[in-house]
């Protein structure tokens, strides 16, 4: 057809239409992406994330940052008031975070242990993980961009306790009138490719289907690492590592109406753990209806040269080799619309 005129024009403009919609199609993503901001957590001295560091991930186009801490630094009596400079230590570091527009998760980093002691047990009873949780989410109820994360990776106990205390944990952030998103773990360190396993006692699978959160407002945090144990102590990624490892929860989540967020993994520099994290990057946004999104173990001030870290040199101005492979990842978050 020989369009002239007004014709031609409007034939033009239907066919840039036509491309301009699958152009800008977005691709399916998972809704956050983003890095663990750690130092808080550690022995002696802490090490908070500076405000720079926050810009740095935010400007990469990540929009979350997870920030462990010692329970003890912040709460250093049980059932006592919260430590006020360390309070204000993590107040400034979450209102940083969200300054630079990102989602925070809190991440208490004590393998539901409070001074060795095990949740649960005569030293340390349930109403003490309630009364902690009571008064950090009272602080941080009126943020709606933080995250509560419960614990990181609860292990060695019995799943069952380990659910109460979880719901433990959860009746205080909503004692306390928090309506935000809360993170539960599962025992045995929250690995994804053991989430259905019975090594450890009876399966997260079938325990943690009793979390009870009267706002029904909360995901299941996992952690994956592709090293042989999945303990994420080598540099040495296994051949067969990424979806493989996460294929069996993605089936759980959507079989039983639920969420997952990965909160940890990582890979170290080289071509066989560069695949294992593409692998399951690609996994996680084919299964975005399960999937909340992820952040990458770890960067903050503290690392030096350790195999996995995001933290970048030459005063942010140079990235570490990782984030060459999920800058195609935050590509699709931004033309998602989750920025």
């Amino acid at each position: 057809m020989n369009l002239r005129g007004p014709g031609r024009l409007a034939g033009r403009l239907i066919v840039l239409l036509a491309v301009l919609a699958v152009v800008s199609t977005p691709a399916r993503a998972v809704q956050w992406m983003g890095v663990n901001l750690a130092g808080a957590e550690f022995d002696g001295q802490s090490f908070w994330p500076v405000p720079a560091e926050a810009d740095y991930f935010r400007a990469a186009g990540m929009n979350v940052v997870r920030i462990p801490f010692r329970w003890e630094r912040m709460q250093p009596t049980l059932s006592g008031p919260l430590d006020t400079a360390q309070l204000a230590a993590l107040t400034a570091v979450v209102d940083d975070a969200i300054a630079a527009g990102h989602q925070v998760i809190l991440d208490p980093h004590n393998y539901a242990r409070y001074d060795g002691q095990v949740i649960g047990s005569a030293a340390l009873p349930l109403d003490a993980f309630t009364d902690f949780w009571r008064r950090l989410a009272t602080q941080f109820g009126n943020r709606p961009q933080v995250i509560f994360g419960l614990m990181n990776e609860p292990h060695s106990m019995p799943t069952e306790a380990w659910l109460d205390a979880a719901n433990a944990g959860i009746a205080g952030i909503r004692a306390a009138g928090a309506t935000q998103w809360i993170l539960v773990p599962g025992n045995a360190w929250t690995g994804a490719h053991s989430w259905l396993s019975d090594w450890y006692g009876t399966p997260n699978g079938t325990v943690m289907l009793g979390v009870v959160d009267p706002l029904d407002h909360y995901a299941f945090e996992l952690h994956q690492y592709f090293d042989g144990d999945y303990s994420g102590t080598s540099p040495t990624c296994r051949e067969d590592a990424g979806a493989a490892q996460l294929a069996a929860v993605t089936g759980w989540l959507r079989a039983h109406g639920r969420r997952g967020m990965l909160g940890e993994f990582a890979g170290a520099d080289n071509e066989t753990c560069q695949r294992a994290v593409r692998s399951a990057l690609d996994h996680l946004d084919a299964n975005a209806d399960v999937w909340l999104g992820w952040t990458w173990w770890a960067a903050g001030p503290v690392w030096g040269e350790y195999m996995f870290t995001l933290e970048p040199t030459g005063n942010f101005s140079v990235d570490r080799p990782q984030m060459a492979w999920l800058r195609p990842y935050l590509d699709r978050l931004f033309a998602s619309g989750f920025d």
